[in-house]
């Protein structure tokens, strides 16, 4: 009887671990994986999970970006990126739209912002100039 039970909480064990979601951040304590600042900025911190659901936090946008020259994109599940103008609430990476602006400064000096829509972005741009971004042209602009 006690293998059946060792086995079912190794199993659930296993199912449990490779969760495939995102993991809250916790601004004020958490470490940026690519530069190891602290995440503080609520509105330019991003994050990836693995397939394997493990997740990886990162201070600002630009850092995801500059690590995912070197990472394995085919193991990656979910890429996610916090919202401008919901500070804190992560939104899918590959559907958000992006602006560089020298008058949004980000933590790693890229002044590269996320917004969930191409709307947000250009009432953002209409503000503070600069250039709108999708995903597909965001990681061209990334990968050298």
């Amino acid at each position: 009887m006690k293998k059946n039970t060792v086995l079912v909480g190794l199993i659930l064990l296993t199912i449990t671990s490779c969760k495939v979601a995102p993991e809250p951040i916790n601004y004020g304590s958490d470490a940026c994986h690519f530069c190891s600042m602290t995440l503080v900025d609520q509105q330019h911190a991003a994050q990836i999970v693995t397939e394997k659901g493990k997740a990886f936090k990162f201070d600002a946008s630009e850092c995801m970006m500059n690590y995912l020259k070197e990472a394995d994109k085919s193991e990656i599940a979910l890429f996610l990126v916090n919202d401008y103008t919901n500070p804190g609430e992560l939104m899918d990476a590959t559907k958000a739209t992006y602006l560089i602006s020298k008058d949004i400064p980000s933590p790693m000096g890229e002044f590269l912002t996320a917004f969930s829509s191409l709307e947000e972005a250009q009432k953002a741009e209409s503000n503070h100039e600069g250039e709108i971004y999708s995903w597909e042209e965001l990681t061209d602009r990334f990968k050298d």
